[in-house]
């Protein structure tokens, strides 16, 4: 098994959201890395559920992959804001997973307490400049992250 960040901003599909629909396919997502990611993905892999864009941006509950990676519908979607003219059905560009509910964390880990602990320094999602939505998490940092909720 291995470990996931995966951000979102809550006011478009957050952890209460994904608590309600219990599944839902991580689809929009237009970085190649972060689709690399996914489509490296297994079933089962937890997925630490990150709120971005947002008065406190962290960690606000778990999820695990449901579905491995196939085709993006959106990239097809005309009306869709992540439509993109190069992707054809018989060689699709993107790709997504579907991602589960698993629990909605009493109080989330925040971005500046992830910042403020020394475990956490070379997690990807706190390097300089990055901005990726997808990124793998080691156990190490899955475990120090999971104390806070303990």
């Amino acid at each position: 098994m291995r470990y996931w960040l995966m951000k979102s901003e809550p006011d478009t599909f957050g952890i209460d959201h994904l608590k309600r629909v219990k599944v839902e396919p991580w689809s929009g997502v237009r970085n190649f890395t972060a689709r690399n990611f996914m489509m490296s993905m297994e079933q089962s892999d937890i997925v630490l559920f990150y709120h971005s864009s947002c008065q406190e941006p962290g960690i606000y509950g778990l999820g695990k992959v449901a579905k491995l990676a196939y085709p993006d519908a959106t990239q097809f979607d005309t009306k869709s804001p992540y439509f993109d003219k190069r992707a054809k059905k018989d060689k699709p560009l993107w790709y997504n997973v579907d991602v589960s509910f698993v629990e909605k964390w009493a109080r989330p880990v925040l971005l500046t307490e992830m910042r403020a602990n020394p475990k956490l320094t070379t997690m990807i999602t706190l390097q300089p400049g990055s901005r990726l939505s997808v990124t793998p998490v080691t156990q190490k940092e899955f475990e120090e992250i999971s104390k806070y909720n303990a």
